[in-house]
């Protein structure tokens, strides 16, 4: 979920970083500054080449290999991460940050058991070390002993960078809960949140005041998909509520021949950024009715490219899973109204209650309260049945629960709505290899299946939930029709 939107790099910028290389040639952060800018114009095998090089003038040293590993993971290209990780712990096993990125990475393929012991390898360094605790905490495996829990404990109460500490009162509420403490588990949740809401505010005004301006496009803007000249772009775009199954409807498509999972984009609101979406709603609404169709093209191709970056295939199709992207169906319906858009729902308060259990990262612009989500929500189901009323059968509606009951039957609709052909790789999803990097990744790995709802359990602490969803008209569990 996009909350900050870089702009294009400037050329100026590159020649300064590289100015300041020249003057300062083993300042490991003048290197890391410059890969990150290349990564950022799309240049990553540009950025890698680079770092090789200094790897190779600076041998003995870690930083060349550890800015590497991040342009690695960064790009989504984990199985060639993994060998640098391997360097890089042997040549430092003392440092917690190498083995905590080396579980991640192990995480996001799936290996279980390598990205415990290396998760554990960094708390028993540095027991405060909240990154790793959580990736503990999101790995099926054998619970948490009391060694542990004392352990994290005392972690939390230690830590002096609050991320860390955000990240450790997440994991000890999943311990908790996984104990039947659920009084304890849900103040774990509850401190996770408030500390996260002193870091990053949340704004409900600016949510709402978005949804208001596209309210205010006029139905005419949705009656038809305007003609765009560009070649089709292959491009779905799964979007809703984070927590939603979202993952796993992208891990379904994943599976299938012509699709390449692309999964968390930033690239839409890159674009949507240039043409003032979260600075002026009102006038981005009256933007995109203004729109020339060159104009249109050339947000489009801004669009492919941005997500060209990441491509490994060469298949026709792609995913784009920012859950957040409800936000801009209305950019999506005009700059490419050949993509498809695949709107997941899950039950609300279990899909609310999840996400605020759940740790995104640092940067992500969502309610850190419970009565926030609620009316979150309610905004994104407002904006989300304005479309389906104006453009019908634009958005096709996914219903979680009706997909775990029936898994054939509604990916076999899926399927049909993407004019995909069956493809029985489809039905198992677990079995596909490819790293995952959202917080469903372990829960994706395994056959599609009924899940526990956690909700129930936290009922008597969930009534701001409960009332804020049912503010005006009751929220519904589900995508009521298929599109």
């Amino acid at each position: 979920m996009p909350t900050t939107h870089p702009h294009a790099p400037s050329p100026d910028s590159e020649q300064a970083l590289r100015r300041a290389i020249a003057h300062h040639p083993g300042d490991a952060r003048a290197h890391a500054a410059l890969t990150s800018f290349l990564c950022d114009a799309g240049r990553v095998d540009e950025a890698l080449a680079h770092i090789a090089l200094e790897a190779g003038r600076h041998p003995a040293n870690l930083w060349p290999l550890s800015i590497k590993a991040g342009i690695l993971s960064s790009a989504r290209r984990a199985a060639e991460a993994l060998e640098v990780h391997r360097l890089l712990v042997a040549m430092a096993p003392d440092v917690p940050l190498l083995w905590a990125n080396f579980g991640g990475d192990l995480a996001a393929v799936g290996d279980v058991d390598e990205a415990a012991f290396a998760f554990r390898a960094a708390v028993e360094r540095a027991p405060d070390y909240g990154t790793a605790w959580l990736g503990l905490a999101n790995l099926p495996g054998p619970p948490f002993d009391d060694a542990d829990l004392a352990a994290m404990e005392k972690g939390a109460a230690l830590s002096r960078d609050p991320y860390q500490q955000i990240q450790l009162l997440f994991a000890l509420g999943r311990v908790y809960g996984a104990r039947g403490a659920f009084d304890r588990s849900f103040a774990k949740f509850r401190e996770a949140n408030m500390l996260r809401e002193t870091l990053l505010p949340y704004k409900p005004a600016e949510i709402a005041a978005l949804v208001d301006a596209h309210m205010m496009l006029p139905a005419s803007f949705f009656a038809t998909a305007p003609h765009i000249a560009a070649p089709a772009s292959g491009a779905i775009f799964i979007v809703g509520m984070p927590r939603s199954g979202s993952t796993l409807v992208e891990q379904i498509l994943a599976s299938h021949p012509e699709v390449e999972a692309m999964g968390e984009l930033f690239a839409l609101g890159e674009v949507a950024a240039s043409i003032g979406a979260f600075d002026a709603p009102g006038a981005f609404a009256e933007r995109l009715q203004r729109l020339t169709q060159a104009e249109a093209d050339q947000l489009s191709a801004r669009y492919l490219a941005s997500v060209g970056r990441y491509r490994r295939t060469d298949r026709p199709h792609f995913t784009d899973k920012m859950p957040a992207n409800w936000r801009l169906i209305a950019l999506i319906h005009r700059i490419l109204p050949d993509a498809a858009i695949v709107d997941v729902r899950r039950d609300p308060l279990a899909c609310c209650f999840s996400a605020y259990t759940t740790y995104f990262n640092r940067h992500t612009d969502f309610p850190n309260r419970l009565e926030d989500l609620g009316a979150y929500y309610r905004q994104y189901r407002r904006m989300m049945e304005r479309v389906r009323a104006l453009a019908p059968g634009r958005i096709y509606g996914l219903d979680h629960a009706r997909l775990v009951a029936g898994a054939e039957q509604e990916i076999l609709a899926l399927l049909g709505f993407l004019r995909l052909p069956f493809a029985s790789s489809c039905l198992s999803p677990e079995d596909n290899p490819r790293a995952v990097y959202t917080p469903s990744a372990q829960q994706v790995r395994r056959p599609i299946r009924r899940e526990t709802d956690r909700s129930q359990a936290y009922s008597p602490w969930l009534e701001p939930l409960r009332a804020a969803l049912d503010a005006g008209e009751p929220a519904k569990s589900s995508a009521s029709h298929r599109a």
